[in-house]
């Protein structure tokens, strides 16, 4: 197709609207389109104060879809019946009383109002000391506390091959901090799960979908009257 002088002068003129340059008529119908054109809305953040399970492969979900992890399933307990929180799964697998000490900054924004502290299992598993477990536990909870969240402290059994007289000490080390530092108290994060075979994987630790099930329902337990306080205050 021949460019006659006309499409020439069309051709530069649309080259010049491009860089702002062309005749005022065109540059107010560039503005008209561009005001008219469809707002982008920005993403927004869950805004819902946060509770946050700290914990280790048992909070995590070890060997289960995101969905059947136990602080989900709160999630969907707490959606039901609604209430407006967001429940933060800050399960790392292995981690011991330690290690979630070490990364508890991470977690604990200006937004949280409970924690579910779910750590000790690793602990009992390595024949770690009770006394620095406390230890970690106890400046675990006073850093909460110190927020001015609310503390779910879920206690754990040690593994029998390191003899009854450290799995006494480990299974008094959770109620004494309990007791000491006044916080919603779950003796047993397993309590109805362990040992039972049809409830746990082949590894015999980790819950199955259904152990977990009940595990999120004795957490659940605990977590309403804080959630119902909260709702109050």
């Amino acid at each position: 197709m021949m460019i006659t002088a006309r499409h020439a002068a069309l051709l530069v003129c649309l080259a010049l609207a491009a860089l702002g340059a062309c005749s005022r008529g065109e540059g107010e119908q560039a503005a008209t389109a561009k005001r008219d054109a469809p707002a982008l809305v920005p993403s927004t953040a869950d805004v819902r104060p946060k509770i946050v399970a700290l914990g280790d492969s048992l909070t995590a979900g070890n060997g289960l879809l995101e969905i059947e992890s136990f602080p989900a399933l709160l999630q969907q307990r707490i959606d039901a019946d609604g209430y407006e929180f967001e429940v933060i799964n800050a399960g790392v697998s292995g981690d011991t009383s330690a290690g979630g000490l070490r990364r508890l900054d991470w977690v604990l924004t200006d937004d949280v109002r409970v924690v579910i502290v779910a750590l000790g299992a690793n602990d009992g598993l390595r024949g770690l000391s009770v006394d620095q477990m406390k230890r970690n536990l106890a400046e675990i909870i006073e850093r909460v506390r110190a927020k001015g969240a609310f503390v779910i402290l879920a206690g754990m059994e040690a593994p029998p091959n390191y003899g009854p007289e450290y799995a006494a000490a480990f299974r008094a080390a959770y109620a004494d901090v309990a007791r000491q530092h006044r916080v919603t108290f779950v003796p047993f994060l397993l309590q109805g799960v362990a040992g039972v075979g049809h409830l746990n994987q082949a590894d015999g630790i980790h819950p199955t979908a259904d152990g977990t099930e009940m595990v999120a329902e004795t957490v659940w337990k605990a977590l309403i009257p804080i959630l119902d306080q909260l709702g109050n205050s």
